[in-house]
Order: C-alpha cells, then structure tokens, then sequence
C-alpha cells in the first residue's frame, strides 16, 4: 500500500450546518474538495487505530464518496471500516452499527430531504461514538481546519468489492462489507410487538409504504413485508436509485402526493406511511388525516407504555423548539420533564446519554428514541404499526382521541425558499430589532407575553447556543417563529412556523384555524417588501 500525501488549498464555506456540510454534487466533485473535509474530520478526531463506520443515501457520488473515504481511512490509520453494502447505510442505521460494534464514529453521506443526481445535492456529516451527529465544539474544530489545510493523506489505490459481503484488506486496514439491514432489524425486533403487527396484516389489513426510490426501501420492504408479513408491494419505490428517480424525497404532503391520492382514495389502504433520502425522517397518513409530526410525538409519548420497548415508562421528552408544545402538555400529564432544543439532533444526544428523555422530535418530520442517537423514520412507523395492531383503532382513530383528550395544537411551517441571503439577514436582523418593543403588544388581536431570539444553555454539558430562532408567543399560547434553515444549498430558506392550540374546535383546516397568525407573521417580518414573495414555497 502506497500512502500519497497530496497538496491542496483550503476552500471557503466547509462549515457545517445542523446536519453536517452540503453542497451541490458539482461543488464535491471539484478536485480535493471532499478530500479535504475528510482530512479536517480525521485532524480534528483521533481516529487511528479505531473502528469507523462508513455509509450513506445512495445518492449520485455516493460509491466515488466511499472509494475516497476507504482510501484516507487506510491512509490516517483507522484499524477497521464497517461499509454497507453497495456503500448503503440509511443515516439511523450508521448509528445503530456505530453503537453495536462499539465503532468510534462513522461518517454519513448523505444530503438527507434535498434532491440528488447529479444536478442535485450532496452532503457529508461526522457521528461520535454515541451514534449521534457532532457536537458543534467538534464540528466546528473540523471547520477550523478546513480552512488552513494544506495536504491530506489516501492511498493510491485500495482493492474491494463494494458489492460483495466479507472481509478486505486494504495495507493495515481491514474493510468489512456488512448487510446494511441486519444490526438494524434485530433492534427493531427487541423494541416492537411483531408477533401483534404480524397478527394485523395477517388479518387483511393494508400498507403502503413510499420509500421514495432512497434509503429506506431495504429496510422497509425486509422488515415491513418480509418479518411482519405485509402483501408483497406494500412497499412502493423501494429500490435506491441515484436520482431517487426524479423524486423529491422529502415525507411531507407537498413532495408524497402520490401517497396522499392513495390514501384518499376509494381504494385506500388502512395504513400510509413514507420516508426520505436517507430514511431519518418520516410521514404517517391516515385515511382522513395527514399526522403532523408534533402531533405524532405527542401521540407515541402519550401511548409509549404500549410498546415493548418502551413498556417502562419514559424518563422525559424533548423537541426542538420550532416543533408545536403538543408534547409538552402531554408530558405535564405524564409528570415528565420536557425539554425544548435548538433545530439539529445533536442537541439531543445529551439528553438521551444523560437518560433524561426517552422520545424525542422535531417538526421536520423527524421523530426518535434512545434506541439510537440519530432520527429514525422506519422505527416511527413501527411505532404506529405497533399502537394500530394493539388497540385496534385506526391511525385517525388515534389522532382524534388524542385530540380529545389533550386538545389540538394547530400547526404549519411556511417555507420561502431559495430567497437572497443579504435580504434573508436582512428580514431576520429587523426582526430582532423589534424584539424589545413586542412584548406586552397586540398582534392578530392576541397579547404578546414573550419575544426573543431563543438560546439554549445544555443541562449536561452547560454549553451555550445563541440565536437559534425568533419566538412571539401571546398568551394564548400561539406562537410564531421565525428560522433560516442550514440545510438547503440555493441562497436562504426562510422558515416560518405557526402555532395555535385549541381545545373545543378539533375539526378545522389547519391554514384556517391559523389564517390570523399567517397573514400576522408576514406583515411583522415584512416578508414581501423584503423578498419580494407573495406566497411561501411550501406549507406543510
């Protein structure tokens, strides 16, 4: 084995965002770009000697990703690769390999929702040992590298069948090619009722799960229709395709329309479900509802007890703080704590280290447990396969109970996307402006009791995080919020989030319910004179 140490320039913009660096495919394809992100991640964590687990989306430039990563692994010292096969490894999965073979950490390729092919998107993150993404004080270590790295390390060439199980040895390094699906589903079968789901299909009842042509499809179609006996096609666009063939991969109702026909359909089947590119994010539909994902937090926190793994209780939950406080009033009721984060899972991971959440979730339909450190979308199904098989109420059933009970929290996100930055920063920056003079004003005819731009102090770790999102809440408990996303590739998206929680009307059009809050948060953040849109890109 013949180490190269190759010169290179640093580029501008290798910081990483909530969930690791993304950049469109032709940025990474650029000579010694992703090279040198590697290089900073192997600087930044002493990786020599250890175990590393490697995968991704199966995305266009995953397979060129992996020869590159398996190269420098060799070349840095890393004593042991764990790779899916085919380089496939949904990003919950990594975690779950990560924390069976006691790994010490993994790197996920993967740009998550964003489209792929190669006009698309690309991304790449580092998991610690826990199986959870990055702390920022590591993230931003390996950005402080990236920007005066001058030479990396790989190995001129490296000898392995990517699609064959089994052992390679690359000079000191051994390479394992592993099945991507089996550690996950053995955990998946210590946490879930099998033997009940089983019983509910075996009974003639339907799914249909979107993989959206991404991640997911192997894990969906071994568990859902090979252990749990679902008819053969339940799952849909099951095969990983580059391009995610032509799909949006993102679960929501603006990118899974073919689902949402399904499910409206004359013909409908009992159960909907689908999940993105790299199958951390879910969505659950039911014949007459579409579950928003606060709303399903709340559902699975309130009816934990009923699934095995989680039959003792939970220590407490968490979400982010642009998620809907639906889980909070559940969590009043349980007399558990409930922690409100910053958007990003990593924030997370100390809770759940700490054993101080069991659930938790954020409204970009991502929905976990302490099973792993990362969201995971085919165990949030197994959560309403599990709640749907045992109670024997339908996934609308369950909503409309739980709204009963605990009352409805109304709730969209409107996405601008793709606006200019300068006038993105430029909205976000009169916004804080206005801050001190909101409280105690009347907005959509509603009280102002709290405006500020939300930080957080982590209970574990004390560390601190500082303008993570603009929060007005009346006294109602209605909210707005206001965010720019790190996860996009094209300019800024500018997130804007709406809460309104009622508790005797439970059957309204969620946009109507929340008409004076909408029409409220643009004239506040004057989003047209600002940007020039009318109408956000997306609501969801």
């Amino acid at each position: 084995m013949t180490i190269q140490t190759i010169s290179t320039r640093a580029f501008d913009g290798q910081k990483p965002g909530t969930s690791g660096l993304r950049k469109k495919v032709t940025v990474f394809q650029q000579p010694h770009y992703l090279e040198n992100f590697v290089q900073a991640i192997f600087d930044t964590v002493p990786l020599a000697g250890c175990t590393l687990v490697l995968g991704g989306d199966g995305r266009f430039h995953n397979r060129v990703a992996v020869d590159t990563i398996v190269r420098m692994a060799a070349a840095n010292g890393v004593a042991r690769v764990l790779v899916g096969k085919g380089g496939l490894l949904s990003t919950p999965a990594v975690s779950c390999v990560i924390r069976k073979h006691g790994a010490a950490g993994g790197i996920v390729l993967s740009a998550s929702h964003n489209p792929g092919g190669p006009d698309g998107d690309f991304g790449i993150k580092y998991n610690i040992g826990n199986g959870g993404p990055a702390p920022e004080k590591i993230t931003d270590a390996i950005y402080a590298v990236t920007q005066t790295i001058s030479e990396y390390r790989i190995t001129e060439s490296a000898t392995f069948d990517l699609d064959t199980l089994g052992h390679y040895q690359v000079g000191d390094m051994m390479v394992d090619v592993i099945d991507p699906v089996d550690d996950y589903a053995e955990l998946m079968q210590q946490l879930f009722d099998f033997d009940a789901i089983r019983a509910w299909f075996a009974a003639g009842h339907t799914l249909r799960f979107d993989a959206m042509s991404a991640a997911a499809g192997p894990y969906a179609t071994r568990i859902i229709e090979g252990l749990l006996g679902a008819p053969t096609g339940s799952v849909v666009n099951g095969v990983p395709l580059e391009d995610f063939g032509g799909h949006h991969p993102d679960p929501n109702p603006a990118h899974a329309t073919e689902l949402i026909d399904a499910m409206r359909s004359n013909n409908a089947p009992d159960f909907g479900a689908a999940s993105d590119g790299d199958a951390d994010r879910n969505m659950v539909v039911g014949r007459k509802h579409n579950v928003s994902p606060s709303d399903s937090l709340a559902v699975l926190a309130a009816n934990a007890t009923l699934i095995p793994g989680y039959a003792k209780g939970l220590a407490g939950v968490a979400r982010s703080m642009p998620t809907s406080c639906a889980v909070d009033v559940v969590a009043r009721e349980l007399g558990i704590e409930c922690f409100e984060t910053p958007t990003g899972w990593k924030f997370f991971g100390n809770l759940l280290d700490a054993g101080k959440v069991t659930l938790c979730g954020e409204e970009s339909y991502g929905t976990g447990s302490d099973h792993v450190r990362e969201k995971d979308g085919v165990w949030a199904v197994l959560c309403w396969l599990n709640l749907v098989a045992t109670t024997g109420k339908s996934i609308d059933e369950l909503l409309e109970a739980h709204w009963a009970r605990f009352g409805r929290h109304y709730y969209s996100r409107h996405d601008f996307e793709g606006i200019d930055t300068a006038a993105a920063n430029t909205l976000v920056d009169g916004l804080r402006a206005k801050l001190p003079l909101l409280a105690g004003s009347e907005i959509a005819g509603k009280r102002v009791v709290l405006a500020d731009d939300f930080a957080y102090d982590d209970p574990v770790d004390g560390s601190h995080s500082a303008k993570q999102g603009i929060r007005v809440i009346f006294n109602d408990g209605a909210r707005i919020v206001y965010r720019l996303s790190g996860t996009g590739t094209d300019g800024a998206t500018l997130r804007v989030y709406l809460e309104q929680p009622e508790r005797e009307r439970l059957d309204l059009d969620a946009q109507d319910a929340l008409a004076p809050l909408i029409a409220a948060s643009r004239e506040l953040a004057n989003i047209k004179g600002l940007t020039g849109r009318d109408a956000p890109t997306v609501v969801t």
